[in-house]
């Protein structure tokens, strides 16, 4: 698999940077090629127009907005998931990276 790039929206970007922080530590660990990054919501249009983006992982706090990315984002093919509330409680970075992995697959 090509290196790929994973997008995590939340509602600042401040809590989901520490889970980036966190996936990029086990994909070290594990040793898959990818580029994660986070952003507020209010930045996502932004960073969808500036990147490659492989897939998005939205923060359990935004997923009410999950309808209205799947539609912009339909247009380019990407996939979309909704980060599960415990696994961003808990900020387990490598089942994060593995639900990632898999909408990637």
């Amino acid at each position: 698999m090509s290196k790929k790039t994973i997008m995590l929206c939340c509602a600042a970007g401040m809590s989901t940077s520490l889970l980036v922080n966190k996936m990029k530590k086990a994909a070290e660990t594990l040793k898959v090629d990818v580029d994660i990054f986070a952003t507020a919501v209010s930045g996502f249009d932004q960073e969808l127009a500036s990147r490659q983006v492989d897939c998005v992982m939205l923060g359990p706090q935004v997923s009410y907005m999950a309808d209205d990315f799947k539609a912009k984002l339909s247009e380019r093919n990407i996939p979309l998931v909704v980060i599960s509330m415990q696994d961003y409680g808990l900020m387990n970075g490598e089942r994060v990276l593995k639900q990632a992995l898999d909408l990637l697959n």
